[in-house]
């Protein structure tokens, strides 16, 4: 007895149950967006805020020379250089290191407080960029996940018939 087997592809009319991938979509798009404005708004704001300090990058700076400090990048040149010239005025010495009734103690506090700030922005411009980044591949998921949501969607089935 021989047994014949007969395969035969069948196509379905397409079935769309993609409402939840669409969905996810425009919600990806939709947080992209705000990812971005916020990330833009912190951004302005902490330049605005290090503009409005009038702090200007001295001579002996590594970079950004007579600039004022607005941005990450002379933010972070300007707390390297507040440390140099912390250290230079306690010869080389940390406020730790420091006694308790050295006169420049002071100064090497105001100099940490100074650099912790300035830090602090460089942070603060770093998460923004992040957020702004995030924001930017959340648009193209939530694009690529609406695009996939409206392609018909063909279904085959294989069936076998025996004979």
């Amino acid at each position: 007895m021989s047994e014949n087997i007969a395969t035969a592809d069948t196509v379905e009319p397409p079935q769309k149950k993609v409402g939840f991938v669409k969905i996810a979509g425009i919600l990806g798009i939709l947080g992209g967006i705000a990812l971005i404005v916020v990330g833009v708004i912190v951004w302005v704001a902490v330049s605005t805020q290090l503009r409005a300090e009038n702090i200007t990058v001295p001579d002996d700076a590594i970079a950004f020379q007579g600039q004022t400090v607005q941005g990450p990048f002379t933010a972070y040149v300007q707390a390297d250089i507040i440390q140099h010239h912390a250290l230079k005025a306690s010869e080389g010495k940390t406020y730790a290191e420091l006694g308790k009734d050295d006169p420049v103690r002071a100064t090497m506090m105001n100099a940490s407080f100074l650099r912790a700030s300035l830090f602090t922005s460089v942070v603060s411009f770093g998460v923004a960029a992040f957020a702004m980044g995030v924001g930017i591949l959340s648009i193209l998921f939530g694009a690529a996940l609406t695009r996939l949501a409206s392609v018909p969607v063909i279904v085959r089935r294989s069936s076998v018939t025996r004979a």
